[in-house]
């Protein structure tokens, strides 16, 4: 679904991590970021929140938290990360992306608890119940600080994806911010949810959620209890041309994540602000029958659209043109992608080692695929800064070994 907008806003990019894979500077099976784009992608975002007034927490997930991603954020003006969960705020936090966010959408495991307040010092941390926010409060006062503390709070309506259902009933509110005060080593700071924004497939647009309205709502019983500045967060779906309308909403702050590399389901169907800035990198490997195998690894498709064709440029040589497309068959998500299958019709057959590149929208942290950071693609010096797995630590990657 991205590999049009590949080629069409950043051809370049496809080339030079071609040509890199080529000469045996990348491996197969990995997600490539274009650095230099996300770093200008993170200007755009930030400039664009700021003239909204909204705080901006960085979500590095979908890129396997790679330290090089991390690091042009904060040179783009984003100095703070969202941490799914404990191993993105480590890797966020090691890399110089300090935690904004913690414990949204996965709540801080028990016994982790006193690391997270004594080491990351999280500015916000979202708890779900009064047992997660008394972890969290004592904590932070053993800790010798005091936690702000976000609510997530929901209510019937609301959207939840499964698996991310979890909150305090909204028309609570007002007794869990008391209930919160209360505790020593924590304060209630505000209200979250997730998601706020979601992509419509039948308007093709991007739409407020009931889980914005229950937001609202409880801004206004909050409001009348006298708790008048408080914290909305409202994470989902963002780009910068969704921010205008996130603030009028009430929101406070916004958690950008593929809009950081160009790849919110919106940047599939319009041509936004932020420019694509990764793709997934594979080579084919063998034949079978009427189909060229390439390797596999890290081809989880975030299924934000219906099913789709799968199309990939498979070359011997650095190209972004259309001659190159073929379509792609992937495995069922119930099963291991070990390999996917090429079309290989036709005079000019894939051969094996030809790169084979892919644009989607991915989930790199939860593959077994590696994350490469590039420099110099618009300048037409492109450089391998480092290779790293999902938890954005270096590894020694094979093919870097002398032969």
């Amino acid at each position: 679904m991205f590999l049009e907008l590949l080629q069409r806003r950043n051809p370049q990019f496809i080339e030079a991590a071609m040509h890199l894979h080529q000469s045996g500077e990348i491996p197969a099976n990995a997600y490539v970021l274009d650095l230099d784009t996300v770093e200008e992608n993170a200007r755009v975002f930030q400039a664009e929140a700021n003239k909204h007034g909204l705080t901006t927490f960085a979500m590095t997930k979908q890129v396997g938290r790679h330290s090089g991603f991390c690091e042009a954020l904060v040179a783009g003006g984003i100095d703070r990360s969202v941490a799914v969960d404990m191993a993105c705020a480590i890797a966020c936090d090691r890399a110089g992306l300090k935690t904004g966010h913690l414990g949204h959408l996965v709540q801080v495991p028990s016994r982790e608890a006193a690391f997270a307040a004594a080491e990351l010092r999280p500015d916000y941390w979202t708890v779900f119940s009064d047992q997660k926010a008394r972890e969290a409060a004592s904590a932070a006062l053993k800790a010798g600080r005091i936690q702000n503390m976000l609510a997530r709070i929901q209510t019937e309506g609301d959207t939840f994806y499964r698996g991310h259902e979890g909150g305090f009933d909204a028309s609570d509110i007002v007794a869990v911010a008391d209930r919160l005060d209360a505790m020593d080593g924590g304060a209630f700071a505000g209200i979250t949810t997730f998601p706020a924004l979601l992509f419509d497939q039948n308007t093709r647009k991007v739409i407020p959620t009931h889980n914005l309205k229950t937001l609202e709502r409880a801004a206004e019983a909050l409001a009348k209890a006298g708790r008048r500045e408080i914290e909305i967060n409202t994470p989902g779906t963002n780009s910068a041309v969704m921010l205008a309308a996130l603030a009028e909403a009430g929101a406070t702050q916004c958690e950008p994540g593929n809009a950081l590399h160009g790849t919110t389901p919106l940047h599939a169907v319009e041509d936004l602000p932020e420019a694509p800035a990764v793709l997934y990198l594979s080579e084919v490997s063998h034949h079978h029958q009427d189909k060229a195998y390439c390797f596999g690894g890290g081809l989880y498709v975030d299924p934000v659209f219906s099913k789709y064709q799968v199309q990939a440029l498979v070359s011997p040589t650095p190209t972004s043109g259309n001659a190159s497309r073929r379509n792609v068959e992937i495995p069922d998500y119930s099963a291991i992608d070990y390999y996917a299958m090429i079309d290989a019709h036709g005079p000019d057959q894939p051969a094996a080692g030809d790169t084979v590149v892919f644009g989607f929208r991915g989930q790199a942290f939860v593959t077994r695929a590696l994350v490469v950071g590039v420099r110099g693609v618009r300048t037409g010096n492109p450089l391998v800064t480092t290779i790293e797995n999902g938890f954005g630590d270096p590894v020694a990657w094979s093919g870097s070994y002398p032969t």
